[in-house]
């Protein structure tokens, strides 16, 4: 694995487009190539209370989750990802890249390779809801999204991890 500073860090703020209400404060990140061959990712989220993790791939339409954070950490392959919603952002994502979503941020799978796999993992394990940008989801997933905590640990770097550089109360 990759130390801190030696790993890029990109931020991604989508505002709220009355269907995908993304974070109202916390952008998404994303560090490219953090991880590398042989490194035990769920062992690694796990040590940093970001446990329940799941093997597979990221759905292909869009949803999110507004009862928690989510970590996706690429195993294998790449993918083509939209990100924030219909007005958001299509990115690349590559093995040994982790993609950090503030509760609220919609996610949906474009595209992968055969061999595309990603964990999924959340702070502290949460069961996580699914939401699809419905307007019945409203008010009261905009009120979870606003309960939602700061996470204790970057699910990378632990305290102290670039994640606090970028998501403040």
């Amino acid at each position: 694995m990759k130390r801190a500073e030696d790993i890029e860090v990109i931020t991604i703020k989508i505002e709220d487009d009355g269907q995908i209400p993304n974070h109202p404060a916390f952008p998404l990140l994303i560090y490219k190539s953090v991880f590398e061959e042989g490194d035990d990712i769920p062992a690694i989220l796990n040590s940093n209370d970001w446990s329940g993790e799941w093997l597979g791939s990221v759905h292909p339409f869009h949803h999110y989750h507004s009862n928690t954070h989510e970590v996706l950490a690429v195993k294998e392959g790449q993918a083509t990802l939209h990100l924030g919603g219909e007005q958001g952002e299509a990115v690349e994502a590559e093995k040994g890249d982790v993609i950090i979503l503030p509760a609220g941020y919609g996610h949906k799978k474009i595209d992968a390779s055969e061999d595309y796999a990603n964990y999924g993992a959340y702070p502290g394990g949460v069961d996580f809801d699914m939401n699809y940008g419905k307007a019945k989801e409203r008010p009261h997933t905009i009120d979870n999204i606003a309960q939602v905590p700061l996470p204790e640990y970057d699910p990378v770097f632990g305290q102290g991890g670039p994640l606090f550089d970028h998501w403040k109360h």
